[in-house]
Formats: structure tokens, C-alpha cells, sequence
């Protein structure tokens, strides 16, 4: 057993920091012969990021044995790195003594986000594993909604009178016990005597500066606070619009309770992005870690969705069952009218729906993006419309078809230029996310159109 670890870890060593196959075989096989002492080292030197990965990619049996080898060394990182779905089961496996020690080491924003999808009694035992002050800090956080600041918010905040000179803030962190400031900080938050922020200051400016120099004169020009009840989108949102590093929190009084920093910020908006792509195909926010019956489940209505929309395109082909059966050729040419605009739908349709996730796409501009959108599908439009001219007639030998999938080719992808901006505009005005709704209309319109304004043309030209 001896040489077959040492070939592996030999086979590991060039990846030795990279959860490739061989690192996660190497890992495997000491759970397999029981040995904690391997495992340990081989595991040590895998950021908390890379654990999870592991966790996420191994099947549930080998997951439960590598957690109990490994529990006493379980970082709380990892739980925070873990993908929700597969959270509940692994904190299931932790004995309560590592469960304790992992969520005592991590921060009040990593733990509001770690317990607030799971089971009650779960919860409850991780908030019984943390210290009074931070037990009321998340259960303080859990009262603000889902998706708001007051959830994304750490606890922790590092701040100092508007009074206080650079020498005193220096002086105040020297002797603030370690445990008492937060684990990665940026700033230091200014506020006045009613605890109202009124400025952020660099640690990079505050070591820089003279010792006499007060902190409100060295203090950040970009300065944005952040409501408790703000959605979490416009906060992550306002980071990226305005560059900031970290920004205070306040309630309903403007006064300070919380900070977000650029961390969390940015993991809302990879969500965000996630979100969009996932819904855009119709799978909602499914991992790869979920089981059948509940992928199935997410899936089912937006097939169901989709059948309804083709049997809608069917019925527009139906009518014209007489122009086919006399001229074989439109069979052949008509999916092609309809695909084409399907794509070009979906191309605007990602332009507007992503535009409208950043804030880009607004009233104020909606009418020049899709006359844009329209102008770009008729100029398409037109250059495939001669393309397939010319294939319809070199290959059926008629030019009046030629003619007729031109148009039609023409009609469609303007059609799809505009359905694919406008779709998404009303959907997002009305309430219902975009991402979500808005394929299944863009590809009923540019279906039913292509079909009808080809078949349409067909039977009134060839017939």
C-alpha cells in the first residue's frame, strides 16, 4: 500500500496545489486505507475553494467518509465555499465539537449566508455553536429580508470619531485585541457622534499620512452608504458602477450597523450572471450537485412552455397544408426561415437582457437600442435574403422562390430584431424577470412569423 501512495503522490506533484484527477485520486485512496495522517497532508496544502470542489465532485458516500477522516481539520471556509445544495449534508456529517469550531472561525456575513437555507433544526445548531455577540449579530441579520444588505452585511466594522487624528486610529488598532477586528478590512468608517457615517478612509492613506493629520481630511472622495433594505443586485450594482472596496450599512436612522466589502459584492454579481445564463436556457438555478427529481422538476414547466409555443407554430403551418403538399420545396426551406430568426432573436435577446441586469438598457434609451436592433436584423436581413435567393434557385430552379424565402428572410429577422429587445423591456416593466420568460416569447414570435410571412408569401406567389 506504501508504494502505491508514493507513486500517487509522485504522480501529484506537478499539481500538487490544482484539484486535477491524479491530487483527487491521491485524496481517495488514503480515505480508502483510513489513513488520517495522509489524508491531512495531502489536503493541508488546498485553499478552503478547492476542498469544496473536491466535495461537490465526489459521490455522497465518499464525501461522508473523507468528512469524518477529515472532520477535526474542517475548516468553516469551506462551508462558505460549498455549494448550497449539498451544505445541509454536510454539515450533517460534522460532529458538533468541528461544527463548532468551523463556524466560530468564520465571519457574520459567511454564516448568515451558510444558515439561511437550511432545515430549523440545523440552524439552530450552528447558532448555539457560536459566541452570544455573534449569535445575536446573525439572528440580526436573519430579521432583514432575502436578497437585502442587512444579509450581506458583516458585523464587524472598523470605525473612529470624525474628531480622531491618523495617530489615534493607528494607536486604537495596535491595541484592539485581534479577535475584535474584523479578519480583512479596507477602510476605516468615519462617523459623527450619532454613529452616521460620514467618510471612509484607506488603511493604504492612513499609513501613508502624518500622525497629527485628522482622519476626515484624508478621507475618501468616492463615498456611497448603503441602505439595510436595498436590494443586494443594486449593491452589487453600486460596487461595480463606482469602484468601491467596501461601503457602510445603515437602518432606517443612517446609522452605521454593518459594511459590505467588495468580496461579497462581486459573489452576488457572478450570481447574478449565473442566474441570467441559466434562466435564459430555461433550467432556473439548478447545480450539477442537485438530485434528478428536483432537476426535473426545475426544468419541467419551461418544456412544457415550449411545447405550448410549438404546437402554437404547428398551428400557423397547418394552414397552409395545401401550399405544401403542392410544392414539396417549401417543406424543406421553411425550417430554415424559422431558425434563422430564431438565432438572431436570441442574439438581441442577450444583449437586452443582460443590458437590463446592468442598468444599461433604461427608458431612457430603450427606443434607440431597438431601432437599432430592427436596423441590424434588416441589414441581415437583406444579406441572407440574397444568399438564399440564389440557393432557391439553383436548388429548385425557381426564382419566384427565390424570391418568396428572400422576403420572408427579410421580414423575419427584423421581426426578430425587435421582438428580442422589446420582450424583455415589457416583461422586466411588468414585474417578471426576463432572463426567465422572455425566450419562450421571442421564440414563438420569430417562429409563427417566419413560418406565416413564408408560407403566406408562398401561397400567394406560387399558387
Amino acid at each position: 500500500m506504501s508504494d502505491q501512495i508514493a507513486e500517487l503522490e509522485t504522480e501529484t506533484d506537478d499539481d500538487a496545489y490544482v484539484l486535477g484527477p491524479k491530487a483527487i485520486a491521491a485524496i481517495l485512496y488514503a480515505v480508502d486505507i483510513d489513513d488520517a495522517v495522509k489524508l491531512t497532508e495531502l489536503m493541508d496544502p488546498l485553499h478552503p475553494a478547492d476542498i469544496a470542489d473536491l466535495l461537490e465532485q465526489i459521490n455522497a458516500f465518499d464525501r461522508s467518509r473523507l468528512i469524518r477522516l477529515y472532520g477535526r481539520e474542517f475548516d468553516g471556509e469551506i462551508l462558505s465555499e460549498l455549494d448550497e445544495s449539498l451544505r445541509e449534508e454536510v454539515i450533517g456529517v460534522l460532529t458538533p465539537h468541528v461544527l463548532t469550531q468551523a463556524v466560530r472561525d468564520m465571519d457574520s456575513d459567511d454564516v448568515v449566508d451558510l444558515v439561511e437555507d437550511l432545515e430549523d433544526h440545523q440552524q439552530e445548531a450552528i447558532l448555539e455553536a457560536l459566541e452570544d455577540a455573534d449569535r445575536v449579530a446573525v439572528q440580526q441579520a436573519l430579521g432583514y429580508p432575502e436578497y437585502s444588505a442587512g444579509r450581506l452585511m458583516q458585523r464587524e466594522v472598523v470605525m473612529a470619531p470624525e474628531h480622531w487624528t491618523v495617530g489615534q486610529a493607528i494607536d486604537h488598532l495596535r491595541g484592539t485585541p485581534e479577535e475584535e477586528l474584523p479578519a480583512q478590512f479596507y477602510h476605516i468608517v468615519i462617523v459623527d457622534p450619532r454613529l452616521h457615517p460620514i467618510g471612509n478612509v484607506t488603511l493604504g492613506k492612513l499609513m501613508r499620512s502624518k500622525r497629527e493629520t485628522r482622519l476626515i481630511d484624508i478621507k475618501e472622495e468616492t463615498f456611497q452608504v448603503i441602505p439595510a433594505l436595498q436590494d443586494e443586485s443594486d449593491v452589487a450594482y453600486a460596487f461595480n458602477q463606482y469602484h468601491l472596496i467596501s461601503a457602510p450599512v445603515v437602518d432606517d436612522e443612517d446609522r452605521l450597523i454593518g459594511v459590505i466589502t467588495i468580496d461579497d459584492a462581486m459573489v452576488v454579481l457572478d450570481e447574478e450572471h449565473e442566474e441570467d445564463i441559466l434562466r435564459l436556457a430555461g433550467v432556473g438555478e439548478g447545480s450539477l450537485s442537485d438530485r434528478v427529481i428536483e432537476t426535473t422538476k426545475q426544468r419541467l414547466p419551461w418544456l412544457a412552455v415550449n411545447l405550448v409555443t410549438a404546437i402554437a407554430a404547428s398551428l400557423v403551418i397547418a394552414q397552409f397544408e395545401m401550399a405544401i403538399a403542392q410544392i414539396v420545396a417549401l417543406a424543406v426551406l421553411m425550417p430554415i426561415v424559422a431558425s434563422m430568426g430564431g438565432n438572431a432573436g436570441t442574439q438581441s435577446l442577450t444583449v437586452a437582457v443582460r443590458a437590463i441586469a446592468t442598468k444599461d438598457l433604461t427608458g431612457a434609451n430603450v427606443w434607440r437600442v431597438i431601432r437599432r436592433e430592427v436596423l441590424v436584423g434588416l441589414v441581415n436581413g437583406v444579406i441572407f435574403a440574397v444568399v438564399m435567393g440564389i440557393v432557391g434557385v439553383i436548388w429548385f430552379g425557381s426564382p419566384a422562390l427565390g424570391y418568396v424565402i428572400a422576403a420572408a428572410m427579410v421580414i423575419n429577422l427584423v421581426v426578430a430584431g425587435l421582438a428580442g429587445t422589446a420582450i424583455p423591456v415589457v416583461l422586466e416593466r411588468v414585474g417578471v424577470d426576463p432572463a426567465l420568460a422572455s425566450g419562450a416569447f421571442v421564440t414563438t414570435v420569430t417562429d409563427v412569423v417566419g413560418f406565416f410571412a413564408f408560407l403566406g408569401l408562398a401561397a400567394l406567389a406560387l399558387l
